[in-house]
């Protein structure tokens, strides 16, 4: 991603400032606080939705029609895709340890997403023409409907504060390549700053989650380093 309208060391300084305003409480880091949030069909935090609006408009004006496909999604929210999504794979013959690999090659273990935090989305062009399932790679290359989206937020996202976070960088692990998911810079850089001072692994051997019986500390370990950490380097303070 190009990094337009700010430098790295002010994009690191604005998240500060912007963060410092309203200190961030643990249960909103992991799905279970109550948020304030702002959106039509969607829902971010204030500075994140005012920053929106105004990509919005500057894409409306290069003939780009921005809908949010998914925004804040509370821990229960976070919990019913990773249940539903368990049981699926499960039931089609898939061992415990083989559904939860291939749960988290897209989605995230309910109280880890960041999504819960109101300041990610995941976008597309509800100009284009387009059929079936949107978030999947090949929709956003080549002749796909929302090509000329990405092309977009590649040049102009960032001088809006939103950044990719989950790029195409040939050795990055973790989630895979996800050209529909963008954060808001200065205020998700902070929270996650924040959100690594809990003690996840703690935290999810507790949660009775559907599955977690399976999660070994290796297991654990692995997920915080890829899945959590393994991200757009702009993201990570």
């Amino acid at each position: 991603m190009k990094l337009l309208g700010l430098g790295a060391v002010a994009l690191h300084s604005f998240t500060s400032m912007a963060f410092s305003k309203k200190q961030t409480n643990a249960l909103e880091l992991i799905g279970k606080g109550k948020p304030t949030v702002y959106g039509k069909g969607f829902s971010l935090r204030k500075e994140a939705y005012d920053a929106f609006v105004k990509m919005c408009a500057a894409a409306a004006k290069d003939g780009f029609d921005i809908y949010v496909v998914s925004s804040y999604r509370t821990y229960a929210h976070q919990n019913r895709i990773w249940e539903r999504k368990y049981k699926r794979f499960t039931k089609q013959g898939l061992s415990p340890i083989q559904a939860i690999k291939k749960i988290i090659t897209y989605s995230t273990i309910p109280g880890t997403s960041r999504h819960h935090w109101a300041t990610d989305i995941d976008i597309i062009d509800k100009n284009a023409s387009y059929s079936g399932d949107v978030l999947v790679p090949k929709k956003f290359h080549g002749d796909g409907p929302f090509c000329k989206l990405r092309e977009w937020l590649e040049e102009h996202a960032n001088s809006f504060g939103f950044y990719i976070v989950y790029t195409d960088h040939a050795h990055r692990k973790g989630f895979k390549y996800e050209p529909w998911h963008y954060t808001y810079a200065p205020i998700s850089i902070p929270m996650l700053k924040e959100y690594r001072k809990l003690n996840i692994k703690e935290m999810l051997q507790k949660e009775k989650l559907m599955g977690s019986e399976h999660f070994s500390e290796e297991f654990i370990n692995s997920y915080i380093k890829e899945n959590i950490l393994d991200i757009n380097p702009e993201l990570l303070s």
